[in-house]
């Protein structure tokens, strides 16, 4: 089979290639793998709709023929820059991909929340479990642990 020789971290086998659609074979794409659907929007969808603002006088008559090229290109440029980040994830070493996973693992725990004195108005907050909290406009005398005298 003729064309460009294929690399290793290309994300579509060769033999597969024949089976992909002719807008992504002439762009050449390697790594964004666009579907039928995708395809046939790209180029002729683009194409009805860029005749249909010419038609509508909003845009010159070039616009047909500049208006899918435009698109092609970012097609291809995309396909560009994916090829880039998965070569720059292809260096890291495995040590750096473990240790990354490790910090985004969601940690499930409790967390210490550390009271305000005015966040609940008119309560005494104790440590100590076994005391109840009490109001603190409430008489001296109904207090726990206080005297009267």
């Amino acid at each position: 089979m003729s064309g460009p020789v294929r690399t290793a971290w290309a994300t579509i086998p060769a033999d597969e290639d024949q089976y992909r659609p002719l807008y992504a074979r002439v762009l050449g794409l390697r790594f964004v793998n666009p579907g039928g659907v995708l395809c046939f929007l790209f180029f002729e969808g683009v194409i009805a709709l860029a005749a249909l603002l010419a038609l509508a006088e909003l845009v010159s008559w070039w616009a047909v023929v500049i208006l899918p090229a435009t698109v092609a290109v970012m097609v291809k440029l995309n396909d560009m820059v994916a090829a880039v980040v998965i070569r720059s994830a292809a260096l890291v070493p495995e040590q750096e991909r473990d240790r990354f996973r490790r910090q985004m693992e969601p940690v499930v725990g409790r967390a210490r929340v550390e009271w305000i004195t005015h966040s609940v108005p008119g309560v005494v907050v104790s440590v100590d479990p076994s005391a109840p909290a009490v109001r603190s406009d409430a008489p001296t005398s109904s207090r726990p642990g206080r005297e009267s005298s």
